[in-house]
């Protein structure tokens, strides 16, 4: 549904700098984990931000996790008056894929796999044009005998990790191999009582037993801390974005890789068969999705609660790697600036700002995040001091 969306209003620029508002009856079939999944990808639409009508469902979410008394229904007021209308027909959503370089790059997983070598060209040229001649991607030599082979697969992040995803992913391999060959799968639960619910239920054993990896709860490989592709590698991956060297590979030194956005589901149906592209809608096996249990022990046991309990006089420990601000002098009435990068992309996000795995390192240093800002816009490939 993310995808169906972000395919038909990125490019015309329809939504941007608007907000978009998910109302009507098709809302309430949703889940809520479904819902958080969508809203996490309203950002490569070009919208300014997202809300959402809520619901029953809603509240009995936030009960669930203790928060019920935080909620508030929300609806259209009837003299609501709107800019547009996208109308999204759930039962037309087929499995899609976004494939390089963005998610709007986006093609049913079928009418892929009904017209490769097409659609496969097309990325290659287009790859050529994005590693200015630095890199090579090659994705046709991936088909055989007639289907897409996959190097690899990422469920994860705020996006692919929830609940819900893993255990649909589950039913597919629960029994199922996922080959030891070139193709592997790694699962991130998208928090850890998340994660934990999980392994009461013996999600996490029928996953390994599968052959899949199992991560701790973390986003890493969204942004290319962890996991990143072989070299000519294409991935296939439940996050939010599929950006060029996103991943953590370098086309200025010759190192380039392809991530193509998928459904968990359509991941796992692949992971079930070897490593070879498949639909969701091949297999028949998603509506066995046991209760979620949420249990905030591992928050009380691990998380430091220090809200309103300031404690002014203790001393920070920093390392040789973590820096504070450094001293600003005040602003003045007039003030003269160098410009040091124009970008005119659709949409600015902190890809273009700055790169992201091979900065996680100096998060706590402005310093030392100063040397690799900004990514020259035009390439992204290579950020310079």
């Amino acid at each position: 549904m993310a995808l169906a969306i972000i395919g038909a209003v990125f490019k015309n620029g329809y939504v941007k700098n608007k907000v978009m508002e998910f109302v009507g009856p098709g809302v309430a079939a949703l889940s809520t984990d479904f819902r958080n999944s969508v809203d996490v990808m309203t950002t490569e639409t070009t919208c300014l931000s997202s809300v959402w009508q809520t619901d029953e469902e809603v509240h009995n979410w936030l009960a669930l996790h203790g928060r019920g008394q935080d909620y508030c229904q929300l609806n259209p007021q009837p003299m609501a008056y709107y800019d547009g209308c996208i109308s999204v027909d759930l039962s037309a959503i087929k499995p899609m894929i976004a494939l390089p370089f963005h998610p709007s790059n986006v093609y049913e997983i079928d009418m892929l796999n009904q017209n490769l070598t097409d659609i496969l060209r097309e990325i290659e040229i287009e790859s050529e044009r994005v590693a200015h001649g630095k890199a090579k991607l090659s994705l046709l030599d991936k088909v055989e005998n007639g289907r897409l082979k996959v190097q690899q697969g990422i469920i994860a992040g705020c996006s692919g990790g929830n609940y819900e995803n893993v255990i649909a992913a589950a039913n597919a391999l629960r029994g199922q191999s996922c080959g030891n060959d070139t193709f592997s799968l790694a699962v991130y639960p998208s928090s850890q009582p998340v994660f934990m619910d999980l392994a009461k239920k013996g999600v996490v054993a029928d996953l390994i037993g599968a052959g899949a990896i199992i991560r701790t709860a973390f986003c890493g490989p969204c942004f290319g801390a962890g996991d990143t592709p072989i070299n000519n590698g294409l991935s296939i991956r439940h996050t939010t974005r599929n950006f060029p060297n996103r991943e953590g590979s370098k086309p200025a030194n010759g190192q380039m890789s392809a991530v193509a956005l998928m459904d968990a589901r359509s991941i796992a149906a692949t992971a079930a068969n070897g490593g070879y592209l498949t639909s969701a809608s091949e297999l028949d096996c998603w509506d066995n999705v046991p209760e979620y249990a949420f249990d905030v022990t591992p928050y009380k046991n691990r998380v430091y609660q220090g809200f309103v309990k300031g404690a002014t006089q203790q001393p920070l420990i920093y390392g040789p790697n973590i820096k504070d601000w450094p001293e600003l002098g005040a602003l003045t009435d007039n003030i003269v600036l160098k410009v040091c990068s124009k970008i005119l992309d659709e949409v600015t996000t902190t890809d273009e700002l700055i790169p992201s795995g091979e900065t996680s390192s100096y998060r706590s240093n402005p310093i030392g995040l100063a040397e690799f800002t900004p990514v020259t816009p035009r390439s992204r490939l290579c950020w310079q001091k």
